[in-house]
């Protein structure tokens, strides 16, 4: 069942709820997307497990509309101008969602500007709880359903967003290569078509740069609406995604870290080439990036790179009898680029 719209027999009540929920980090890039959230290219991820945004909503029934948000204890007007609006644009999907004021804390269990996107963790949370007062308030009984629902209302407020609502490999965007995949929500990867060598992932993530960004992913995907290449990278990340499900089958772990590190560069590519062109990535991710292609070249370990929209280096390496010595490496000579031997650790493990 796809129609997400709201059920009008509901019966609010003054309520406070919560919820976690982790971010995630694409290997089939989601870049460029159309009208109502609506991306232009399928795209797959891991989803975190540490670095996650925890969030309480209190809902105060039968008073005027309005939010209030605390980002780590402290009041952020901004975002809860961002969040009225988000809650006014999916009253059609939520109808009791303006009865009300909202108390909104949160708190990301990692540092902000850290590369790891927030906006995915956040907006996966705040529909996670929207998802829980829906269950009070109109009776939903169909588990599968609500998590569903949540991964759609996640992703209009942040694209991203609705892949982290599942553990594991989950799919964004509609292919031909996964079943049921859909624009609308994400769907988890099948378990049993993943080789067990693609099961456990450490992710580091060196923090070159802790600052804003130069030009915010909002403006990026609206310059591949004029992108001279964007309809041959939509194409080839369709093309990709046959690719990787037969890499996924097999364990062929030398093009999975070739395929991977591809899409992170023509992310970057895509970025360079826009008009106005932009560079996200800085001298750091670039020495960073030459330093893992010498090592693995000399050592055959499975140490690699990923980037997000953003010039901290996501390093992926198995969880195995290696890891040791990819740590020892990562520890001595990555970490003196960053800006503050900054560095957030976590696993992708299912």
């Amino acid at each position: 069942m796809n129609d997400f719209t709201g059920n009008k027999n509901f019966n609010i009540s003054s309520q406070t709820v919560s919820a976690s929920c982790p971010s995630n980090i694409a290997l089939i890039k989601y870049w460029g997307k159309y009208e109502n959230q609506i991306p232009a290219n399928p795209s797959i991820s891991y989803t975190l497990i540490n670095c996650k945004t925890n969030t309480s909503m209190e809902f105060v029934a039968d008073e005027k509309f309005s939010v209030q948000t605390f980002l780590s204890g402290n009041e952020e007007k901004k975002f809860a101008e961002k969040i009225e609006k988000y809650f006014r644009n999916i009253e059609e999907f939520l109808p009791w969602i303006l009865k009300g004021k909202y108390i909104i804390r949160t708190d990301n269990t990692f540092p902000h500007s850290s590369g790891i996107a927030s906006s995915a963790s956040g907006f996966g949370a705040i529909a996670k709880c929207l998802m829980e007062l829906e269950q009070q308030f109109s009776g939903i009984q169909d588990c599968d359903f609500k998590l569903r629902k949540a991964s759609f209302l996640a992703r209009l407020g942040s694209g991203s967003a609705c892949r982290s609502l599942y553990p594991g490999l989950v799919v964004w965007g509609t292919t031909k290569e996964v079943e049921n995949s859909s624009d609308l929500y994400a769907v988890q990867y099948p378990n049993d078509e993943i080789h067990d060598v693609f099961k456990s992932f450490n992710d580091w993530v060196l923090l070159i740069h802790e600052g804003a960004k130069s030009v915010s992913s909002t403006v990026g995907h609206g310059l591949m609406n004029t992108h001279p290449y964007a309809e041959r990278r939509f194409q080839e990340a369709h093309e990709n995604f046959a690719v990787l499900k037969e890499i996924l089958k097999n364990g062929d772990m030398p093009n999975f870290i070739k395929l991977v590190e591809h899409e992170a560069l023509t992310l970057h590519a895509m970025m360079m080439m826009s008009d106005p062109a932009f560079i996200l990535m800085k001298t750091g991710t670039l020495a960073v990036i030459n330093k893992i292609w010498d090592f693995r070249k000399e050592t055959g370990l499975p140490l690699f790179f990923t980037l997000d929209a953003g010039a901290n280096v996501h390093l992926l390496f198995p969880a195995d009898s290696d890891e040791d010595k990819i740590k020892e490496f990562i520890v001595k000579e990555l970490l003196q680029h960053t800006q503050n031997n900054g560095v957030v650790k976590d696993v992708m493990k299912f």
